[in-house]
């Protein structure tokens, strides 16, 4: 059963930096896709980044700012987010699916991790 628990959320001042961990565990990192979504109190969920073996993907709205990695030998996914605003605020979640970011990133992940809050007051 795949499983994911993300972590590394917490306040941070604007312009500062996070580095969000994604723990997962039950499946091989490699041939997933691993996408990085946020959910702000009141708005959508919004899909801003992913990675799989055709590369990496980004929402305008944090291309520059956020690097997604991923360690494969440690089942791990990474989000480090730089210059952070308080437009960033919300609860942070990966999900794992077992196809490429071309696909998943857009049609949907098949698991889902608890999420994780980011605050950057204004």
């Amino acid at each position: 059963q795949l499983h994911l628990v993300e972590s590394g959320g917490g306040l941070v001042q604007p312009g500062g930096s996070l580095r969000l961990s994604c723990t997962t565990s039950g499946f091989t990192l490699a041939g997933y896709a691993i996408g990085w979504f946020r959910q702000a109190p009141g708005q959508e969920r919004e899909r801003i980044s992913c990675i799989s073996g055709s590369g990496t993907k980004y929402s305008d709205s944090v291309k520059g700012r956020f690097t997604i990695s991923r360690d494969n030998a440690k089942n791990m996914v990474y989000l480090q987010m730089n210059n952070l605003k308080p437009e960033d605020t919300a609860v942070y979640y990966c999900a794992a699916d077992r196809a490429d970011c071309d696909i998943s990133f857009y049609l949907g992940m098949a698991s889902w991790g608890q999420g994780t809050q980011v605050t950057v007051p204004s």
